[in-house]
């Protein structure tokens, strides 16, 4: 009976980091056509704002810095999941957590400085892809962040069991791809934006 148990756990396992992969792939993709999207359209300002006249290599770069170590923070509480400490993985997905509520902060304060001189989604092509795209990515460190709570509730009330410490990894690995995608945004939104 205990083998058949261990298998169908084994099973489910498995299936589970398939379907994380997939959904992975899927976001890939999305942020790949919400790319495209906005470098067809980011010239199409209809007489608006143009990017080099809206964006700020300050305030883009401070977003970056605070995800940048957010990857880091988030590394070193994956770290003490796998050494099994789980009151220093706590401390450092709290660090990651405040980190990315900083960032979001951040990104409304800029969207709200943009709608205030009426640079809003309905105004050009190239804000609406501005908009989606990163609001898209925002939505998704938002969920990243509803992870993180939720995986520190794990952490903080149930023994780390290999199910447990896998889906963590998942959350911490979901947290790093947003950062990779942050990376792009940066580059390809404000980095050519600016020039």
């Amino acid at each position: 009976m205990d083998n058949i148990t261990e298998e169908i756990e084994t099973k489910e396992y498995d299936i589970n980091i398939f379907g994380f992969w997939v959904y992975l792939m899927t976001d890939l993709v999305i942020f790949a056509v919400l790319f495209a999207c906005f470098v067809v359209l980011r010239d199409s300002t209809y007489g608006g704002l143009t990017s080099s006249q809206l964006f700020r290599v300050p305030p883009a770069l401070a977003e970056t810095l605070l995800l940048l170590t957010s990857s880091f923070t988030c590394s070193l509480g994956t770290l003490a999941i796998r050494r099994k400490q789980k009151s220093a993985a706590m401390i450092w997905f709290g660090v990651t957590f405040a980190l990315g509520v900083a960032f979001l902060s951040l990104e409304c304060v800029e969207f709200s400085k943009f709608i205030t001189v009426g640079a809003t989604p309905s105004r050009s092509a190239f804000l609406s892809s501005f908009f989606t795209l990163v609001g898209t990515h925002g939505l998704h460190i938002t969920c990243g962040l509803l992870w993180m709570v939720v995986s520190m509730f794990h952490i903080g009330l149930r023994p780390l069991s290999p199910q447990s410490i896998s889906k963590i990894f998942r959350m911490a690995f979901f947290w790093h791809f947003l950062d990779f995608v942050w990376i792009f945004i940066f580059t390809v939104v404000y980095g050519m934006g600016i020039l």
